[in-house]
């Protein structure tokens, strides 16, 4: 048997599809009889109307677009669970994509998510992470974002214009290093994250720009760029390991690469944080179950994706949104770091 349509309801009822819709969403005053006459018809046939039918109804669907560059990565679905509890408030769904930061998948998804005409785009990592994006590439989300609200999420385009929502990495580094400084280091090495990436970059240079303020030395054989895996916190904590001279402390560019440097340390019978503190970034759920629980810096990862949805949310209502709107994170010290010991 066909399933009965908005539009049988209508033909049968002998008025409009919208008078329909004005009865099921009762968003708009119907004559009695009428109503009536179509509700008569919706209990007859058990009629309830579809996502598609709601789309054609209302102009949306009732979804949002997410693009995120590594569900792997205990940061991003911990920034999804808190937009997805946001959105609950307005009935939205997702359509999630992991796009493994390739942009030739985001350039996919950005098209599939189009003709799906989500209601708006959530867009993290990839593209927007580059320190030197293709223009074609910044003019392709450019183009996308001029038809669906799109916010960008801990990154940035620059000259776009798009919408950012943003955790302040700078100041989350420059609390990281003084917390070290503060606890009596003075030789604070420096590990993972990609050239290319501007997480690396900004981090980096806050980096050196918080041990001059204390009044430190940056070592450069100490700055170990490399990637954001545990594999690379273990690869370049053992470089550190092998030099003749040490830092005392290390600031890690992730939780994950911060952990694979403690696994380094521990494999080579040193003390977490007796012989050598490390300080990860994100403060992934992994971070206080890991032995020893990790020093980092929250993101505040949940509150995160909830602020990105408002915004998003205010920007489908058609209101005037900020740029940028910049989230201030915290240091959560645990038990990788402590005072050096004296030799």
């Amino acid at each position: 048997m066909r399933e009965v349509t908005i539009y049988d309801i209508a033909k049968e009822a002998k008025v409009s599809v919208a008078t329909v819709s004005r009865v099921i969403n009762d968003t708009a005053p119907v004559k009695g009889s009428t109503r009536a006459k179509i509700e008569e018809l919706i209990s007859k046939y058990n009629f309830q109307p579809n996502a598609m039918a709601r789309s054609l109804l209302k102009k949306e669907t009732g979804i949002i677009g997410v693009i995120v560059p590594d569900l792997t990565n205990p940061f991003f679905p911990e920034v999804f669970a808190g937009a997805e509890e946001e959105a609950q408030s307005s009935g939205h769904t997702f359509l999630l994509s992991n796009s493994i930061g390739d942009t030739r998948k985001e350039s996919e998804y950005l098209s599939i998510m189009r003709e799906k005409r989500v209601d708006g785009i959530m867009f993290l990592g990839g593209r927007i992470n580059l320190k030197h994006c293709d223009e074609h590439l910044v003019q392709e989300l450019v183009q996308h974002a001029s038809v669906i609200p799109t916010v960008l999420v801990n990154g940035e385009l620059k000259n776009s214009g798009l919408i950012r929502v943003a955790t302040d990495e700078s100041f989350g580094t420059a609390l990281a290093v003084r917390h070290l400084a503060q606890l009596g280091h003075k030789k604070i090495g420096f590990i993972g994250g990609e050239n290319h990436m501007t997480t690396t970059s900004i981090k980096l240079r806050a980096f050196r720009k918080t041990m001059k303020e204390e009044g430190l030395e940056v070592c450069e054989d100490w700055i170990l760029p490399d990637s954001f895996s545990i594999e690379s916190g273990k690869r370049q904590m053992l470089k550190l390991l092998s030099m003749k001279e040490k830092p005392t402390a290390i600031f890690c560019v992730n939780d994950y690469t911060a952990i694979g440097a403690i696994k380094a340390a521990t494999e080579s019978r040193l003390s977490v944080p007796d012989d050598i503190s490390i300080v990860g970034f994100d403060d992934i759920p992994l971070s206080h179950h890991f032995i020893p629980e990790l020093t980092t810096v929250s993101q505040k990862a949940h509150e995160l994706g909830r602020t990105a949805i408002k915004v998003l949310q205010a920007m489908m209502n058609k209101e005037k949104v900020k740029k940028l709107t910049t989230l201030e994170p915290h240091l959560v010290v645990r038990q990788s770091t402590s005072a050096p010991v004296q030799p």
